[in-house]
């Protein structure tokens, strides 16, 4: 997301909550006195927003509600509602007492708040999901598609957080311009970008771009891809888009889309035909009709380099141009200066690893679904450019480059001794392998094929997958 991405309570975001909020708690029949709701009911949700509707009666109703018919399924949503409260007294008013009610001191850390929240199970109010559309909604319509008490979800909604945007806010770039190498004469040879090839189709992607829309939606060497660029944990992974879907026989492309919203500080995907909530790390439906329906993108190799590097490799090679179609500072290092220049997250998650720095970065590697993971440091490939590992049942070398790119190749047991950070690896037998982007090629034409694997801030990786395996 933006540099801005905290989120911001602006005023109008906040005069839109207060003046359709009473619209929603008549939907929600809280017309009820509060003595008479049920805390676990749809109308105990609508006094909770009501702590939205400004001074007076229906405010001071919702406090009494809260203090008298107290449940820890209310925590979630009073931290949420308490971001939004513009209102120092009623803010104060609020803190104190969730933190009466739940003893803890956290004042308006709310990262401190949510840490505390995700440490350990908690009950999620019934109509918790109702509470997060209607209170989104006001902000952007689109988000009330986002959640329901109909809508399945696999992942705790308390970690969903708004990431300060609408939906496309950070507007991806679709279809976008690609021009030749040559006249791509606003990059430097040291310039970051992101290479990949698909079906002989070599294209760049500059970060100081990306780090701007976070995502790309394409048809690369005839196949629909959606290059996905989390800046916060720092991947960026290339997805086919295309699904076949083996109960219908019928193959979807899905056109994602950035959502507005975060989970362990990794942005949340939506597809627009159904607006369910997409896993960027995992590639998978998390909310919405499409859970359930074991359904994963799958993933293509990308490596990041640099301009001069990719260049030399793919004389060939177009790259995005310019010309997004929106105004944006495009220069080296412009987007994210901050928050690349420290160790500290904008957005909490549940538990960090303390092996690594936050934003150390890690190779990242996932071979099959609901398999091993592995973390290499980028750091330790640097130093050691011929690495062999296995993964699960797959055995597998990465291959380090003087721009510090990494690509992973499937060895199927054969041992790897050098290569020459160009185009030539040689195996145990003296065998010369030829290096390409899509393969390891033998002179008698046996192919050893690209792995998919991308680069990860190593906080990222953990959040997603705290089971990981770790080399460093």
């Amino acid at each position: 997301m933006s540099t801005a991405r905290r989120p911001s309570r602006t005023a109008a975001a906040v005069a839109a909550i207060q003046c359709v909020v009473l619209a929603a708690l008549a939907i929600w029949g809280s017309n009820a006195t509060a003595e008479e709701v049920n805390p676990q009911s749809p109308q105990a949700v609508g006094l909770i927003l009501q702590l939205l509707s400004g001074e007076g009666e229906p405010r001071q109703q919702a406090f009494q509600f809260i203090e008298d018919g107290w449940h820890p399924s209310f925590t979630p949503m009073l931290l949420e509602v308490t971001y939004f409260t513009r209102d120092r007294a009623a803010r104060s008013r609020l803190i104190r007492l969730v933190e009466g009610k739940t003893r803890q001191s956290h004042g308006t850390d709310f990262d401190a708040w949510y840490k505390w929240l995700w440490s350990e199970e908690r009950p999620e109010h019934p109509h918790y999901a109702d509470f997060k559309s209607t209170l989104y909604s006001l902000i952007d319509p689109k988000f009330r598609g986002y959640f329901s008490n109909e809508r399945a979800s696999t992942i705790r909604l308390d970690e969903v957080r708004w990431g300060g945007v609408a939906q496309d806010g950070i507007p991806p770039l679709r279809g976008p311009k690609m021009i030749a190498a040559k006249e791509a004469d606003y990059l430097a040879d040291g310039n970051v970008v992101f290479g990949l090839e698909v079906e002989g189709d070599a294209r760049a992607y500059p970060k100081r771009i990306l780090a701007w829309h976070e995502m790309f939606v394409d048809t690369v060497g005839g196949v629909p891809v959606a290059g996905v660029y989390c800046t916060l944990c720092g991947t960026m992974i290339l997805y086919e888009t295309t699904i076949l879907y083996e109960t219908t026989h019928e193959k979807v492309e899905h056109q994602l889309g950035t959502s507005g919203f975060l989970y362990r500080s990794n942005k949340l995907m939506y597809d627009q035909a159904t607006q369910s909530l997409w896993n960027t790390i995992w590639g998978r439906p998390v909310i919405g009709p499409l859970v359930g329906r074991d359904i994963e993108l799958k993933h293509r190799g990308v490596v990041t380099t640099t301009w001069g590097e990719w260049r030399r490799r793919h004389p060939q090679t177009t790259v995005l141009s310019l010309d997004t179609g929106h105004r944006r500072d495009y220069s080296e290092g412009a987007a994210y200066r901050d928050y690349f220049a420290t160790d500290e997250l904008m957005f909490q998650v549940p538990e960090v690893d303390r092996r690594l720095r936050n934003k150390a970065e890690v190779l990242a590697l996932v071979f099959e679904r609901g398999g091993p993971t592995l973390a290499i440091s980028a750091k330790f490939l640097d130093k050691k450019r011929l690495y062999q590992d296995s993964l699960g049942e797959v055995d597998f070398v990465v291959l380090t480059d003087r721009s510090g790119a990494n690509r992973v190749y499937e060895t199927k047991g054969l041992k790897f001794e050098s290569w020459d950070d160009d185009r030539k690896a040689v195996d145990a037998g003296g065998t010369d392998w030829t290096v390409s982007e899509g393969r390891l090629e033998s002179p008698e034409g046996v192919m050893l094929a690209r792995l998919p694997a991308h680069r990860a801030f190593w906080f990222g990786w953990y959040a997603a997958y705290p089971e990981t395996r770790l080399v460093r």
